[in-house]
Parts: C-alpha cells; sequence; structure tokens
C-alpha cells in the first residue's frame, strides 16, 4: 500500500511539473511573438510615418535582427520538444561511443570554438560507450555546450568529461567561463531564472536548458549544475 502511494505521489509530481511547464512554455511563447511583431510594427510604422529618420530605422535594426533570433531559436527548441510528446515518439536506444561524440560537436563548433580563441578538450576513456537515444543526448550536448561556449571568455578551455562508474555513464561538460551565483543556479530550470548575456553579448530565450532536463528524464538519467560566480560551470549527465 505504501509503495502504490509513493508510486501515485511520484506521478502526480511528474504530472504537476509537466503542466508547469508547458504552461511557461505557451507563455513565453505568446509574450515574445507580441513582442518582436509588435516592434517590427512600431518600427516599419514609424518610418512610413517618418517619426523617425531613415538614420535611426536602421540603427534599430541590430536590435530587431537580434530579437528575431532569439525567438527563432525559441521555435526550433519548442519543435524539438514537440516532436517529443505527438505521435509515437519513442526512446531508441543504441551504442555510442563518446569520443565520436566528441569529434561530432568539435567539428560542429569549430567557427564558434576559432571565434572566441577557446579550445574544446576530452577527458576520459576513448573507448567508454553509452546506450541511450541519439537524437536526445545529441539535442542535450548541444545545448550544454553551446551555452559552455557562450560564457566563457576568449581563450579558455572547455572539456567534454567521461567518468563510468558500473553501469553509469557520467558525462559532463566543463568551463572555466563566467559561472553564475548560487542563488540563481536552483532556478535555472524555471521560469523565474534570469536571462544573462554571453560573454560576446549573445542572447537566448532560457528555454533550451528547461527542454534539456526534459529530455534527460525521457532518458531515464539525471542532470547536475555546478557553478560559481566567475569560476565556472560544471553540466553533468548521469545515464
Amino acid at each position: 500500500m505504501k509503495d502504490l502511494i509513493n508510486e501515485l505521489q511520484l506521478k502526480n509530481e511528474r504530472l504537476e511539473s509537466e503542466i508547469s511547464f508547458k504552461n511557461g512554455l505557451i507563455s513565453m511563447l505568446s509574450h515574445d511573438s507580441k513582442e518582436l511583431f509588435g516592434n517590427f510594427l512600431w518600427i516599419i510604422e514609424a518610418l512610413e510615418e517618418k517619426t523617425i529618420s531613415e538614420e535611426d530605422f536602421f540603427n534599430l535594426l541590430p536590435q530587431i535582427k537580434s530579437d528575431a533570433q532569439k525567438n527563432l531559436q525559441t521555435i526550433k527548441d519548442s519543435t524539438s520538444w514537440l516532436k517529443t510528446q505527438y505521435g509515437e515518439f519513442k526512446i531508441k536506444p543504441e551504442k555510442i561511443i563518446v569520443m565520436d561524440l566528441f569529434h561530432h560537436f568539435e567539428e560542429k563548433y569549430a567557427a564558434k570554438l576559432k571565434e572566441k580563441n577557446i579550445k574544446f578538450h576530452f577527458k576520459g576513456d576513448s573507448n567508454a560507450f553509452v546506450t541511450t537515444d541519439r537524437l536526445l543526448l545529441d539535442y542535450v550536448l548541444d545545448k550544454i555546450l553551446d551555452n559552455a561556449v557562450k560564457y566563457s571568455l576568449p581563450g579558455q578551455d572547455i572539456y567534454l568529461q567521461e567518468v563510468t562508474e558500473g553501469d553509469q555513464v557520467i558525462l559532463s561538460v566543463v568551463d572555466s567561463g563566467t559561472g553564475m551565483a548560487e542563488k540563481y543556479v536552483s532556478t535555472i530550470f524555471t521560469y523565474e531564472n534570469p536571462i544573462f548575456q554571453g560573454t560576446s553579448g549573445e542572447k537566448g530565450a532560457g528555454l533550451s536548458l528547461k527542454i534539456v532536463k526534459n529530455f534527460v528524464s525521457l532518458m531515464r538519467g539525471n542532470i547536475q549544475i555546478i557553478s560559481a560566480e566567475n569560476a565556472g560551470t560544471t553540466v553533468s549527465l548521469f545515464l
């Protein structure tokens, strides 16, 4: 009886978490879309009515472009999540060599890493592997690495670290970038967390890590974030 009650409580907590996530996502998409299109209409109407000069119009375009890129990323992230919610989506576990993952992201992020003069290293067993869904793991590591690059300063190093403990594989993305104060770490997966700019002014919507947590749960894993202000961040996946 006690086990049944605990199971029901766990299911109830998961349901409440999913409802909160979906409500927050809908609110974010609605707010950001209204803000972006509102700004588009305002700047076009202002130019038509000659309440701003052409020079001021063109000066505002970089900000409009930045906001549009942020909103496009939100839509892409939302689409990735929606694919796991409808139809016959099922986890497809397969053997994935960790070193292959490293080389994949090393190539994918080559331009960004070069732009910031950041070196990307692998630490661990080069023969290690993890058995999980490739698409979900690719998305999760992509978003974690993207944040590591975003919040690292030029010349700093980033590591993909692998540790195997029995049947569990721990994959960590370790950076020595700007990090964050401990009070923000506990809110990172909620819609209350603040949005920080990257070291080169990069902007995000703050949605990707919320989807990351959802995908890690689908993979039956756990995620841990350890961070300190001006001392870097370590994001670990326990798979």
